[in-house]
């Protein structure tokens, strides 16, 4: 008989009742520490999942509960989360930079399931490692971007239109813009109705998806910065914290007050 999964309960890991390690640079957003059950969601962003020291249980658009170890999830697909309150990786990386394909060199022992990739190994020492460092005062995440650089250069990614790069990283540096689509369809030259095709094709979400998706990590790294929810929310376009917790909860399948909490490193 399968048990549900027990919501949001608090991972208990010794005296670090419950200690995360965010990273939002760079475009990449990497997070580390103990989940226990995030509801279905879907991301404006690729992402590299990585569990520590065992499996999790991963649900694919409300498919069949399966194990794994290690994942990538593609932006937009609908996935659920059991990790047990484990510490588990969850490594993001905006489309600017790349594409899902970037992660494949990080995973192994791999198939391919509903739009995903799943596998049973991959780059989890390299991640434990830098988890179990935290606390070190000459933490860096250069072995990070080693890393990704490295994967990067082995993926084959897809080029993207330039008129959605500069998009993108217009919201990357004014995470409360809210130009409405039409306007930035026509500073594209493209018809509202073909913009909206061309960034789903591209991004993989519909643009107010990807922005919504942006907002979200501005909203975080003002966070992880020492700000209150309140500012930080206001400062990227929120309406309240109210409103920036809704999303949160939207965006991760879980409340904002579980990775956000207890923060192991403050990384600007």
């Amino acid at each position: 008989m399968t048990q549900t999964p027990r919501l949001y309960e608090r991972a208990a890991l010794g005296d670090n009742w419950f200690d995360a390690l965010w990273d939002i640079r760079d475009g990449r957003t990497y997070f580390t520490g103990p989940l226990y059950y995030n509801a279905s969601h879907q991301h404006g962003a690729p992402v590299f999942l990585a569990g520590l020291y065992g499996k999790f249980r991963l649900r694919l658009h409300g498919g069949d509960w399966l194990w794994c170890r290690t994942a990538i999830i593609p932006a937009g697909v609908l996935h659920e989360l059991d990790v047990g309150g484990e510490p588990i990786t969850v490594l993001y990386i905006e489309p600017t930079i790349a594409g899902a394909d970037a992660f494949k060199p990080l995973i192994n022992n791999s198939r391919a399931l509903n739009g995903a990739l799943v596998g049973n190994g991959g780059e989890i020492r390299f991640m434990r490692d830098l988890y179990e460092d935290r606390y070190q005062p000459d933490w860096t995440t250069e072995s990070l971007l080693d890393l990704l650089g490295y994967a990067k250069r082995r993926a084959q990614s897809a080029v993207i239109d330039p008129r959605l790069t500069s998009l993108i990283d217009h919201l990357s540096a004014h995470g409360d813009d809210l130009t409405p689509v039409a306007t930035w369809a026509r500073q594209a030259g493209l018809s509202p109705s073909r913009f909206q095709h061309l960034f789903t094709e591209q991004i993989g979400v519909p643009f107010c998806c990807y922005r919504s998706w942006n907002r979200m990590r501005q909203a975080i790294r003002e966070i992880i910065r020492g700000h209150s929810f309140t500012t930080a929310s206001h400062a990227t376009g929120f309406t309240d914290s109210a409103h920036f917790s809704h999303e949160f909860r939207k965006t991760f399948g879980a409340p904002a007050s579980i990775g956000l909490q207890r923060l192991a490193r403050l990384q600007l």
